[in-house]
């Protein structure tokens, strides 16, 4: 590709810029269709590879190959964004796309537990593992990429198309397994289907490398290096020199952490409060989300593209403020369209938990593997998943907890589980089996109780109010489109050429990857410990607060810098 900018003496403005977006895009949002498949499948996944082992084992290695591709991204974003900072933007983001790409093709490929044993789970966490290194280090590429050939005035404009690709990812991973699931069948899409996504991403991974070869370097990072002003070291320059550190905290703290937690409540949090909370069947939900999405997908670029004109600063802090004050009641309202009959019998038949208060667990459960069974956890872990809000009133020490729905109390036990290999059992122990079966016929009390109350045991579909959902989630994601169309250039403009992809990717992963990642996870344990189904949203409000302030003091709008300096 020939750079007739450098050529003119016009920094960051050349004739194929159209190919530098649509390059940039193709190749992330591959990526993250990739990153999204195991999360979209990891029923299936789960079952093929660690059913097998034992509980605990296998509860290590789901946890494992769960978090770690949201774990390792901080780490692929240090990795990569010094590469990028010493070989240059294009050679590093070609090299995160490979490993990306390769990673996702060998799960494809990788035998189920039943055929080589533990090597199974291994391979596939550790293939995990490459994928959050890839991913930590592909955005900063792109995003610096084309944020160093777009023209001052428009990079808010260009970097936009950038900050679409993760929708664009979640969505095609949707549409992929949907339609394979389709065409071959529930049965042979669980016995080896769910393949197929896996392996199509090979061929992906040939388009996007084959468009992305055609790229040259970014004009600035061309010119860094022919006046030998690069950085040696761009890790200590960018983490162990204080002022670029203070910048680098600002960022996470006065723009992404916000601007993650916002993200994720708006994609990830809405969609498993609608299926885990509010009991919607998992198609309608998808179906209704994907529509929010597609409607709102626009505004990443119009956010973007007004950025160039008011700023990036005032457009995510308002994002983040109005986020964090609309949270409460927008859910609120999505309860009553979504499942109208859960919200008239939590005003009609209010539930209580009556328990001593050592008796009750804060259940972080990052992937529902964890078998709480104490008294009071055996009845909030079952009102929390059937979405009822409950308020608690304490007990003496030792009382056995209760569930007082109307004028109906149902006890819960207390047991110890006592395993095969044990010979010495403490008191009130009981093998698995007997607990297995107690809890299911507590269980069965519980809920049939709760159904006397008028408590659903799933949302009824045809009382789902469409409309008003769609509404509701189209404002969640517009809250999105608003912190997350301008970050990309906000981020680039803070840090100089030298150490920019190293010195921006750091806090971009920690704050999706770490803050994000795992807001459903924390929300839900907020959660169980609280028995009110919507104070996990106190979490991202906190969060999207905690960035206002400080993004309010200490963020300098930079739009107007050359990023050539």
């Amino acid at each position: 590709m020939t750079d007739t900018s450098l050529e003119a003496g016009q920094p960051g403005v050349g004739r194929d810029d159209r190919m530098v977006i649509l390059a940039s895009s193709v190749g992330t949002v591959i990526e993250w269709y990739d990153f999204y498949l195991y999360g979209s499948l990891a029923a299936i996944i789960t079952a093929q590879f660690f059913s097998g082992v034992n509980e605990t084992t296998g509860y290590i290695f789901a946890l494992m190959a769960f978090a770690a591709g949201f774990a390792v991204r901080p780490f692929g974003a240090l990795v990569f964004g010094r590469l990028g900072d010493l070989w240059g933007r294009k050679n590093t983001f070609l090299v995160t796309m490979a490993l990306m790409g390769l990673s996702t093709f060998v799960v494809g490929l990788l035998p189920s537990y039943a055929a080589i044993g533990v090597a199974a789970p291994v391979i596939l966490i550790l293939m995990r593992l490459i994928q959050g290194l890839a991913l930590g280090g592909e955005y900063g590429g792109a995003a610096t990429y084309v944020a160093e050939h777009a023209p001052t005035g428009k990079r808010g404009f260009y970097t936009s198309f950038i900050q679409i690709t993760a929708t664009a990812g979640l969505l095609l991973s949707l549409v992929v397994i949907l339609g394979v699931r389709t065409w071959l069948g529930e049965e042979a899409f669980a016995d080896w289907g769910w393949r197929i996504p896996f392996l199509v991403s090979i061929l992906l991974l040939g388009v996007s490398l084959w468009i992305r070869l055609k790229l040259a370097e970014s004009p600035a990072f061309q010119r860094m290096k022919a006046e030998g002003k690069g950085s040696r070291t761009p890790l200590k320059d960018s983490f162990a020199r204080w002022p670029n550190l203070r910048l680098v905290l600002i960022a996470l703290f006065g723009l992404v952490a916000g601007q993650a937690v916002v993200w994720y409540t708006g994609q990830f949090y809405a969609l498993f409060f609608l299926e885990k909370t509010l009991k919607v069947e998992a198609p309608l939900a998808n179906t209704l989300i994907a529509i929010a999405l597609i409607l709102a997908t626009p505004f990443f670029v119009f956010w973007g593209w007004l950025s160039d004109k008011v700023g990036r600063k005032p457009i995510i802090l308002a994002g983040c403020l109005i986020a964090a004050l609309s949270y409460q009641p927008l859910f609120h309202a999505l309860t009553g369209a979504a499942n109208p009959q859960l919200a008239e019998a939590t005003r009609t038949a209010p539930v209580t938990v009556h328990a001593d208060p050592a008796d009750c667990s804060f259940q972080f459960d990052p992937i529902g593997r964890t078998q709480f069974t104490r008294s009071c956890d055996l009845i909030r872990t079952h009102l929390s998943r059937a979405g009822v809000t409950y308020d608690v009133v304490d007990l003496p020490a030792g009382s056995v907890a209760e569930a007082h729905i109307g004028d109906r109390v149902i006890p819960s036990f207390h047991s110890v589980i006592l395993e095969d290999q044990i010979v010495t059992a403490p008191a009130g122990a009981i093998r698995r089996a007997v607990f297995i079966e107690r809890k299911a016929a507590f269980d069965a009390e519980l809920g049939g109780a709760l159904t006397e109350a008028g408590y659903p045991a799933s949302a009824d579909s045809e009382r789902v109010n469409r409309p008003m959902v769609v509404g509701i989630l189209f404002l969640l994601v517009l809250f999105v489109t608003m912190v997350y169309g301008p970050i990309a250039a906000a981020l680039v403009e803070m840090f100089p050429t030298s150490i920019r992809y190293t010195s921006m990717s750091l806090p971009y992963h920690i704050g999706n990857g770490w803050f994000g990642g795992f807001l459903p996870t924390t929300a839900f344990a907020i959660v169980a410990a609280t028995g009110n189904v919507y104070a996990g949203l106190w979490y991202p409000i906190a969060v999207a607060l905690l960035t206002f302030a400080v993004g309010l003091f200490l963020v300098k709008d930079r739009r107007d810098v050359d990023l050539m300096d």
